[in-house]
C-alpha cells in the first residue's frame, strides 16, 4: 500500500469517508499482527512437535511475562501514536516530533529497568506463574535469550503504532512481515538442523525482532518521513512524558490485567488439570484466540489516527462512523472465530501436538472459553475508542472491568461446580458481563457526540 505526503494525508483524514480510511489504515495492520500471530502460531508448533507436550507447557508459562513486555510497549507507543495523531490532526508537527523523540528515550529506560528486574527474579516469577519441576527449566531456557531482546520487541513494537498513526500504514506493514518472515524461516532451523530446542525458538525469535527494529526506527531518521528524531527531542519533558503515559496507561493495565489473569488462570489450572492444562491454555488456546482478537487490535490500530484525528479537528460525525463501521468488522470476525472453535476444534488443536492428552484438555478449552466470543470484538474496540480520543479513564474502566471485575472472581468460583470445565467458562462469562458495562458506557458517550453543545 502506498503511503503519501503530509498534506494528502490531512486532507485525506478529514474529508474521505471513513469506511475506506479504516480500509487503508487498517488493513496493513491487520496483516502485520496476523503475520506477527502466525509466526508464534509455528513456534509454538514447532516446540510441540520438536520438543515435545511439556515445552508448550512450559511455553504457556511465559505468557504472562510476554504480556507484560507487550504492555510496556503499548504504554509508550500507543500514548505516543495518539497524542502524536491529534498533534497532526491541529498541525502542530514540531510537537508531534518532540513526542517521539520523549518517546525513544522513555522505551530505552522502561525496557533495561524491566530486563534486569525480570532476569534477575526469573524462576521466583515462573514458580509463581504456576511453573513445575516439568515446565520451569523449558520457560527458563526460553524466557532468558527472550529477555536479553526484550528492548528489540519493545522498539519494533512501540514505534511500528507511531509510524502508522504518523500516515505511514503502508510501511508499517513491513515491520510485521521482516521479523514474521525471519522466524519463520530460522526457528525450524535452530529447533531441528541445530538441534537447540526451545532455546532456538528463543534465538529465532530475538534475531527476528533485532531485524524489525531496525527497519522501523531507521524509518524516523530517513529523508522521507514526516516525522523524524531530531537532537533536540530526547530529553524527557513532563509535559510531554505525562500525557504519553496517561493515554498509554489504558493499553498497559490492559496488558498488565491479562498478565495477572494468566497467573490466576495458571493456578487454576494447575489446580484441576495439572501441567498440561498448563499448555493448553497457554501453548494453544489463547494462541489461537489471540489470531482472531490481533484482527481486532488491527482494526483498533486502523481506527486510531482516523478517531485521534477527527477528534481533534471536532468532526463528530465522523468520529462515530469510524467507530460503527469498526464494530460492525469487529464482529463479523468473532463470530467467524467463534464458529470455528465450535465446529473444527480438533483440527485446530491437533496443528500443534499429536499427544491425545494435551489434544483432548485443548479442544475442550476452545470450545468453552469461546462461548460468547461473538460479543468480545465490541468490547475490544470501543476501549480503544475511549483511548483514541482521549478519553483515558473510560478506556482503563473498560479495559480492566472484564479482567478484574469478572474474570479473575469467576476463575475461583466456578471451577467449584465445574472443575476444570470451570476455568473454560469463566472466560467466556467475563465477555459477556463485559459486554453489558461496555454497551452502557458507549450509549451514554454517543448521546453526548449527538448533544448540540458537546465539544
Amino acid at each position: 500500500m502506498k503511503d503519501i505526503n503530509q498534506s494528502e494525508i490531512t486532507k485525506a483524514l478529514e474529508t474521505e469517508k471513513p469506511g475506506k480510511l479504516l480500509f487503508q489504515y487498517a488493513t496493513p495492520a491487520i496483516i502485520g499482527n496476523l503475520i506477527n500471530s502466525f509466526y508464534h502460531i509455528i513456534d509454538s508448533v514447532f516446540i510441540g512437535h520438536g520438543v515435545g507436550p511439556y515445552a508448550i507447557a512450559g511455553l504457556g508459562l511465559t505468557f504472562p511475562i510476554m504480556n507484560l513486555t507487550i504492555a510496556f510497549g503499548t504504554l509508550v507507543g500507543m500514548g505516543a501514536a495518539t497524542r502524536v495523531s491529534i498533534y497532526m490532526g491541529q498541525k502542530n508537527i514540531a510537537m508531534a516530533e518532540k513526542i517521539l523523540g520523549n518517546a525513544l528515550t522513555l522505551t530505552f529506560l522502561i525496557s533495561f529497568v524491566f530486563t534486569a528486574g525480570m532476569l534477575y527474579f526469573l524462576d521466583d516469577v515462573l514458580w509463581l506463574f504456576g511453573g513445575s519441576e516439568n515446565t520451569i527449566p523449558y520457560a527458563r531456557d526460553f524466557m532468558q535469550i527472550i529477555l536479553l531482546g526484550n528492548i528489540l520487541n519493545t522498539l519494533s513494537y512501540s514505534f511500528n503504532n507511531i509510524m502508522r498513526s504518523s500516515g505511514y500504514p503502508g510501511k508499517a506493514i513491513y515491520t510485521m512481515v521482516i521479523g514474521a518472515v525471519a522466524n519463520v524461516i530460522l526457528a525450524p532451523v535452530f529447533i531441528f538442523v541445530l538441534k537447540m530446542g526451545i532455546r532456538g525458538a528463543a534465538i529465532a525469535t530475538v534475531i527476528s525482532m533485532s531485524i524489525s527494529a531496525v527497519w522501523v526506527i531507521s524509518h524516523f531518521f530517513g529523508k522521507n518521513s514526516l516525522l523524524k528524531f531530531k537532537k533536540n527531542t530526547f530529553r524527557l519533558q513532563a509535559n510531554i512524558v505525562k500525557p504519553i503515559l496517561s493515554i498509554g496507561v489504558s493499553p498497559f493495565l490492559m496488558n498488565l490485567a491479562a498478565c495477572l489473569v494468566v497467573i490466576f488462570m495458571n493456578i487454576s489450572l494447575k489446580e484441576y488439570g495439572g501441567d498440561l492444562a498448563i499448555g493448553a491454555y497457554g501453548g494453544i488456546v489463547n494462541r489461537l484466540n489471540l489470531l482472531i482478537i490481533m484482527i481486532i487490535v488491527g482494526l483498533n490500530q486502523g481506527m486510531q489516527p482516523i478517531a485521534g484525528f477527527n477528534f481533534g479537528a471536532q468532526q463528530y460525525d465522523r468520529v462515530k462512523e469510524v467507530l460503527k463501521v469498526t464494530i460492525k468488522i469487529a464482529t463479523i470476525v468473532t463470530t467467524i472465530g467463534f464458529l470455528a472453535a465450535q465446529f473444527i476444534p480438533e483440527l485446530l488443536v491437533g496443528a500443534f501436538t499429536s499427544d491425545e492428552s494435551l489434544i483432548e484438555i485443548s479442544k475442550t478449552g476452545l470450545r468453552l472459553s469461546t462461548l460468547a466470543f461473538v460479543l468480545i470484538g465490541f468490547q475490544i474496540v470501543t476501549a480503544n475508542f475511549f483511548q483514541s480520543i482521549g478519553m483515558v479513564s473510560k478506556s482503563i474502566f473498560l479495559s480492566l472491568s472484564r479482567q478484574f471485575l469478572f474474570l479473575i472472581p469467576l476463575v475461583f468460583i466456578l471451577p467449584h461446580f465445574f472443575g476444570l470445565n470451570g476455568v473454560w467458562y469463566a472466560m467466556a462469562g467475563a465477555d459477556f458481563l463485559s459486554f453489558i458495562v461496555t454497551a452502557c458506557l458507549l450509549y451514554i458517550q454517543m448521546k453526548n457526540f449527538n448533544s448540540k453543545n458537546y465539544k
